[in-house]
């Protein structure tokens, strides 16, 4: 198994070291699509997996979901979050052994989300679909939550989905924290009007999946490697990093593919490791 470049008490350490810079920003790579962004000495996670949920479901399976990489932190031990997201429904990215804990050590935590899942996720959560806890939110809107702000904007995995409201179940995220802007796109491939959309925000760094829609893979619903990067290129990004591999086994990817076309195009880039950040202090 591979080991994260910080894990646990070096983890934690390393984000606290600077937690009380003002100026500044920081990503760091959880595994899969989790990131753990900091600014202004406020704290985002978004699309955390901090558990071994996944491998004990389905263990025995004919879809076994072997770890590759060990988890970076216990979600208990990020008691300085203030918003958590969650792009759609599946267990990577909507898991309640990661999310109860961090409700707990963070009770005035907000968790963004589809507002087609709020019945799934206050399910899965333990917690009433009213609650204040749940933000949902829907393509096209803006959710405040001072001092950040998220634009959804959709995703395709592998299709636009929505609900029987016309609300959408798959979600990207625009968050803007003066003067940054995050892209996180969640589980996608490419859609019409996609880099358009995306280019009008200007993005300094986009977190996109490089796992792909390839069948020998046996993955579908996400951008390659070569797509990632193209994207990247297309909406401006100041610097794209790749996610969704090196968690489970049968569903992971070579970033160099994703290197090799970043390269050929002249896309800024950055490869981390589980546990390693990203900084940016222009």
């Amino acid at each position: 198994m591979k080991e994260p470049l910080l894990k646990d008490d070096a983890f934690v350490e390393d984000v606290r070291s600077t937690a009380r810079l003002r100026e500044g920003l920081r990503v760091w790579w959880l595994g899969q699509s989790g990131f753990l962004v900091q600014w202004d000495r406020g704290h985002v996670l978004l699309d955390p997996y901090l558990s071994d949920s996944l491998t004990t479901k389905y263990a025995g399976t004919d879809k076994p979901h072997v770890r590759m990489t060990a988890r970076v932190v216990d979600p208990q031990r990020l008691n300085f979050i203030d918003v958590v997201t969650s792009s759609h429904g599946h267990t990577d990215h909507l898991d309640d052994q990661t999310l109860v804990p961090l409700i707990r050590v963070n009770p005035w935590i907000r968790l963004v989300l589809p507002e087609a899942n709020r019945a799934l996720a206050a399910e899965r959560l333990k917690v009433n679909s009213q609650s204040v806890v749940l933000r949902g939110t829907d393509a096209g809107k803006v959710l405040q939550l001072a001092p950040y702000e998220f634009h959804a904007v959709p995703a395709a995995h592998n299709t636009i989905e929505r609900d029987e409201q016309g609300r959408h179940k798959f979600l990207g995220y625009v968050v803007k924290m003066a003067p940054y802007t995050i892209y996180h796109s969640g589980d996608t491939v490419r859609y019409d009007g996609m880099a358009d959309g995306l280019a009008k925000f200007k993005i300094d760094v986009a977190l996109l999946p490089i796992n792909g829609d390839r069948p020998e893979r046996r993955v579908a619903g996400n951008l390659d490697g070569v797509e990632a990067a193209r994207l990247a290129k297309e909406i401006g990004a100041g610097v794209v990093i790749p996610c969704h591999y090196d968690m489970f086994e049968f569903n992971t990817a070579d970033p160099a593919e994703f290197v090799a076309e970043c390269e050929r195009i002249g896309q800024s880039y950055q490869v981390l490791r589980n546990g390693e950040k990203f900084e940016r202090t222009n």
